[in-house]
């Protein structure tokens, strides 16, 4: 009979101590899963917020392009306008400008680049050709070029926003590692150089 309590009691303690150690590995498998759920949340709410500032800033890219385009054509109807009063080729003015689908951040300055410079010699134009500066239909598009220039210097302050903003959150730790895991790199901004912009200041004189 006391055998058999003594049997019995073992038996209890080894049921406790088992049950004890069964609910102590059960408490780390939970603390575990709620620190991959934690983990697993907190990445794919990282990745979805760099991925939205990627999104802004292709709209941004889409906003320069149609800026570049809408720039470019008014250019192209200046020099058809002044070929009327000057002599020169049309190509030799915007024969530097290269626009075409899919450029990278760099050729868009580039173009840019060359269209102030087209700008700026369609300027001198006027300035030496008193009737070519008097045609109401060269005036009428330097307005329309110098709306379009506010569109692109808007559109190039929002994509620069955007980039600034992607740059600096895939270089803070640990949105780094998100970023490395995904593939997001950083952005090129889109700057023209201070003088460049300068020569695409249309002279307008009433």
């Amino acid at each position: 009979m006391r055998i058999a309590l003594i049997r019995t009691n073992k038996q209890m303690t080894r049921a406790l101590v088992f049950g004890s150690l069964t609910d102590g590995f059960g408490f780390v498998a939970i603390l575990v899963i709620a620190l991959v759920l934690i983990i697993l949340v907190w990445y794919i709410s990282t990745l979805n917020g760099l991925r939205r500032t990627q999104v802004k800033i292709k709209e941004s890219v889409s906003g320069i392009d149609v800026a570049l385009t809408k720039r470019f054509d008014v250019l192209t109807k200046m020099v058809d306008v002044a070929k009327s009063y000057a002599t020169f080729e049309k190509s030799t003015i915007l024969e530097a400008v290269k626009l075409r689908n899919g450029m990278s951040m760099r050729e868009r300055t580039q173009a840019t680049e060359a269209m102030n410079q087209a700008a700026k010699e369609l300027n001198f134009l006027a300035e030496n050709y008193p009737q070519l500066h008097a045609n109401e239909n060269f005036r009428q598009l330097q307005v329309a070029i110098m709306d379009v220039e506010e569109h692109l210097q808007g559109a190039r302050r929002a994509y620069n926003s955007n980039v600034s903003s992607l740059n600096r959150q895939i270089v803070s730790f640990p949105t780094s590692i998100v970023a490395g895991m995904s593939g997001i790199h950083a952005e090129d901004f889109f700057e023209a150089e201070e003088s460049k912009r300068a020569d695409v200041d249309v002279k307008i004189t009433f």
